[in-house]
């Protein structure tokens, strides 16, 4: 007996900084309501999927800046989207910066949330590897300044028991490195969620092309989804977003590292494919069957050293 989810990879196109989080919602909400018709039971949405990408501005008053974030989820703009999905039946996951109190302090945080079909927040992840930099780089084309804007995650990359399967979520960059999937790998992860939010041009490499842009794009979620025998769902930002163009190629791999469905557009799109999580289990116990075949006593440098360190 199959463990079938059907999930709508639900890609967005550019959200200018002068739309709202209404729009913006409306257009969530139009796609979600074709994900209904189309019997999807997961939509997944992308990372910063509320507001513009911000963090390509330097920006320096407060108040500018607070008003990208979000203090409450759900938010006043945010309950139709929850109210909706909820009278679905469906669940979804989306992107969007956190400003949160804890321990007596504000923090920013890039996040990631995952509301059940009884729209109930089951799970929340915060971006661990933040891209860019932290002050103005004049040698850049464009700024990126996440780790300015953004603290780095605090919560690991936990996995979650929900929708029927193991579920964990990861943002962005974090896809990059295989790492974030080794660590859900580790817990048994059947599905990842990501969004992203990837410029189609290299700030520091003006010359690197669109096309290497994008084969690296799905090579780092490919890569993941087979070392680990686990479904990638990856779900772009796209489009051009105030003059910067935004890559697209939203995908839903299969745990072969099989690209099932691929979105055909750089704007709002729907993708839908049929996700039985047992598909995982023939490379969790062969290939990949981490209790037999792994090494720990050789791995000590991934988890005791960051940068490279050439021998003498």
């Amino acid at each position: 007996m199959s463990r079938n989810i059907r999930v709508g990879a639900a890609q967005l196109g550019p959200i200018q900084r002068a739309d709202s989080r209404e729009a913006v919602v409306e257009r969530m909400l139009a796609l979600l309501h074709q994900a209904h018709e189309e019997g999807c039971d997961l939509v997944v949405y992308p990372e910063l999927a509320l507001t513009t990408f911000f963090p390509r501005w330097d920006m320096s008053d407060a108040d500018e800046i607070d008003s990208f974030y979000e203090r409450e989820m759900p938010g006043t703009a945010t309950q139709p989207l929850f109210d909706q999905a909820k009278d679905y039946g469906i669940g979804f996951s989306f992107g969007y910066a956190e400003l949160i109190e804890e321990d007596g302090a504000l923090h920013r945080y890039n996040t990631a949330i995952l509301v059940d079909p009884d729209g109930d927040i089951v799970a929340k992840y915060r971006k661990v590897h933040l891209p860019g930099h932290a002050e103005h780089d004049d040698d850049r084309t464009h700024q990126h300044l996440e780790k300015r804007y953004f603290e780095v995650g605090n919560l690991g990359f936990p996995v979650w028991r929900t929708m029927g399967g193991l579920m964990g979520m990861c943002v962005c960059n974090d896809r990059r490195w295989p790492e974030t999937y080794r660590v859900m790998g580790l817990q048994g992860v059947e599905m990842v969620l990501l969004g992203y939010n990837t410029p189609v041009t290299n700030s520091q490499s003006p010359n690197e092309s669109a096309e290497t842009r994008m084969f690296h794009n799905h090579l780092s979620m490919q890569a993941g989804a087979y070392q680990n025998s686990t479904w990638v769902v990856g779900v772009a930002k796209a489009g051009v977003e105030d003059g910067h163009p935004l890559m697209g190629g939203t995908v839903i791999v299969a745990p072969s590292g099989e690209i099932v469905a691929r979105a055909g557009t750089e704007g709002d799109e729907l993708v839908v494919a049929d996700c039985d999580l047992d598909v995982t289990v023939f490379g969790k116990e062969t290939i990949f069957n981490f209790a037999a075949h792994r090494r720990i006593e050789h791995y000590g440098l991934i988890a005791s050293q960051a940068g490279v360190q050439t021998p003498n």
